[in-house]
């Protein structure tokens, strides 16, 4: 599965803003994020990708349209854009390509799909583990791992709903294993452990045994409380926003234990930002 060799591509492009509208986006821009060549700058451009016409074009660079012919035409059928619904179609299509190959070539495929140059692409093998049925809890939580470190925002928030559903069915057991990743010397891991246990997320079911009881978290949430990078600051404080749409009460409590044990720059814009709602 080796991608055919790309022209080198214009810094200017490279190191481009983004536009801030879909139909803003220069045509050559959006031919370059269509074919897989360069990775998207912003939401408005992740979200102007056609996954269905990347998948098409991807498959076609590694030479395996005759492989997946029966799956394009049902990709087609399906005509599905939303983007955090095609996903994981998508990442289902690749496993369900991968189901009787023997490992290497299984290994080698998941490679080249987690190592592409596209953000869209790598977001395609995220959910390829999160929706792989032969992975314990443990097991996706590990490999899910480069993809919460992953320099693209895109793949990092999709990485943590990749996992999700495996999270929320063996909860306790996340919370243990996630326990450690909140003291990560990376802040996108720690940011990931807190970011993937929000009782109510964004664009993700919502966890009840937390948002019944918010306090199964605390240990986590305590860990990071006084944590010196925005990004996990801003976690932190939408987990708690979350937990006192249920729980005002003890978001309160927590917020104001936290300033008496640590009354840091970061602790108190953690907890103005959590009680926001209040």
């Amino acid at each position: 599965m080796q991608a055919k060799a790309h022209a080198t591509i214009p810094e200017d492009i490279l190191l481009r803003k983004g536009a801030r509208k879909s139909a803003d986006i220069p045509e050559h821009v959006r031919n370059l994020l269509q074919s897989g060549q360069i990775e998207s700058v912003n939401l408005t451009e992740w979200l102007a990708v056609n996954h269905i016409l990347l998948f098409q074009q991807v498959i076609h660079d590694w030479e395996m349209i005759e492989d997946t012919r029966e799956t394009i035409q049902q990709l087609q059928k399906l005509n599905e854009h939303r983007i955090m619904k095609i996903i994981p179609v998508i990442a289902l299509a690749w496993l369900a390509l991968m189901e009787h190959k023997d490992t290497e070539y299984r290994t080698q495929l998941f490679y080249s799909i987690a190592q592409h140059r596209s953000d869209s692409v790598r977001c395609w093998a995220a959910y390829m583990i999160g929706l792989d049925s032969r992975l314990s809890l443990i097991e996706r939580l590990a490999q899910i791992r480069p993809f919460a470190a992953d320099p693209h925002f895109g793949v990092r928030e999709i990485a943590w709903m990749a996992v999700r559903e495996p999270i929320i069915n063996e909860l306790p057991r996340a919370l243990e294993h996630l326990l450690p990743w909140t003291a990560d010397p990376d802040p996108r891991i720690r940011r990931f452990a807190i970011e993937s246990i929000r009782p109510r997320g964004v664009w993700a079911k919502h966890i009840q045994m937390l948002k019944d009881n918010p306090a199964l978290a605390l240990p986590l949430l305590e860990l990071v409380k006084s944590d010196p990078d925005k990004y996990v600051q801003d976690s932190v404080s939408n987990w708690l926003n979350d937990a006192s749409k249920s729980n005002p009460d003890w978001v309160r409590q927590v917020c104001n234990t936290w300033l008496q044990m640590s009354d840091t720059k970061a602790t108190r814009r953690i907890t103005t930002r959590a009680q926001r709602s209040l």
